[in-house]
């Protein structure tokens, strides 16, 4: 299908679908010589993985990942690594009545429009079982930038429907359901996921993921920028429908006096940029934030039609998360390490020998 390739100079493609054997990527341009085993790929994807609470969907998958090629003797080859991921707890049938109806904020009806024939079990795929794989790709580059450029990612949870959730400290992100930064607020968290999953509803959530240690000058206007690259594919997440780079939407009321970040002699003196100026990164943290949908595979009835056009009320039944924002702080880094590694080994490739008379700001890495 095409659409399932990221990148340029590091490319990843996803394969599979939700209720098939089995979903999986093979990541190339990875450069050899890098360490890597299965046991470097699998935290992130427990991080992701489904039933791990009662907060989200009770598919029992342990998603066990495999490294088939690109690999020898614990070392990358420099040639293409393809990953596996199988598929071991589907319930095709909770599916059956969606082969001739369509549900509504769903892909269905566009996958239906745009290809003439669907894999309607657990969304097949359009589900967001294929975020597996690219966590997992994921986890590659992030160790890949760690060990070269010594860059740090990390995301969580801001706002859980209407709940605000503020930034305590990234400590207790591991140690809740919600990857929030926050540990005061998860019983209120809780109470509202389990009144939304007793309504047979649903809600959206915000997620913020943050890059440290980037190195300086990657991004190539002007089409290629950084931030665009990013925006791009942190749309492609499943139920994505905003994305904001620094201070995002929040530019809109402020003053040019207040939002131009000064360059100080011992760095900038602010960062309302999001660590990105003309698309290149600054070497600041870079700062994503993401709002999320609700999930569309509600209890609650809703008016629809089948594919004869004829009017029909639809329940979507299955295991579904309430809040697919709730798992999403894994993939949201996984993509944004994969963009990264992309740019940073395109920055190499153009600009490995540039030279500048003066150093560059204190505190910040020149890219390489």
């Amino acid at each position: 299908m095409p659409g399932s390739t990221l990148g340029e100079a590091l490319r990843v493609t996803n394969f599979g679908e939700s209720h098939g054997p089995a979903i999986g990527c093979v990541i190339d341009g990875c450069p050899p010589g890098m360490a890597l085993t299965e046991a470097d790929i699998q935290p992130d994807l427990d991080r992701r993985r489904p039933g791990t609470s009662r907060h989200v969907t009770q598919r029992q998958e342990a998603d066990h990942v495999e490294i088939l090629s690109g690999v020898f003797e614990g070392r990358t080859t420099g040639t293409p690594i393809a990953l596996l991921i199988r598929n071991t707890d589907q319930r095709s049938k909770d599916y059956a009545n969606l082969l001739d109806t369509f549900r509504p904020g769903h892909a269905d009806y566009t996958y239906w429009r745009k290809y003439g024939h669907r894999d309607p079990r657990g969304g097949g795929r359009s589900s967001a079982r294929l975020t597996a794989p690219t966590v997992a790709a994921g986890a590659v580059a992030r160790k890949w930038l760690r060990e070269t450029h010594g860059t740090g990612i990390v995301g969580w949870m801001s706002a859980l429907g209407e709940i605000e959730i503020p930034f305590e400290g990234t400590e207790h992100i591991a140690h809740n359901a919600f990857f929030a930064p926050n540990a005061t607020l998860i019983p209120r968290l809780e109470e509202h996921m389990d009144a939304l999953r007793r309504a047979g509803d649903s809600c959206g959530a915000r997620i913020e993921v943050r890059a440290t240690n980037v190195p300086v000058g990657l991004g190539e206007p002007l089409y290629d920028k950084l931030d665009a690259d990013i925006a791009y594919a942190m749309m492609g997440i499943n139920a994505v429908k905003g994305v904001e780079i620094g201070d995002g939407f929040g530019v809109v009321a402020q003053r040019g006096s207040v939002h131009g970040d000064e360059l100080m002699p011992d760095g900038f003196a602010s960062n309302h940029a999001g660590g990105v100026l003309g698309g290149i990164s600054t070497g600041q943290d870079l700062v994503v934030r993401l709002a999320l949908k609700p999930t569309s595979s509600i209890r609650i009835a809703k008016a629809s039609i089948d594919r004869e056009g004829r009017p029909t009320t639809l329940e979507t039944l299955g295991r579904h998360d309430p809040c697919v924002g709730i798992r999403a702080a894994p993939i949201a880094e996984a993509l944004l390490a994969l963009l990264l590694m992309d740019h940073a080994l395109r920055h190499r490739a153009q600009c490995a020998d540039v030279r500048l008379p003066l150093p560059p700001i204190p505190g910040h890495r020149a890219g390489g």
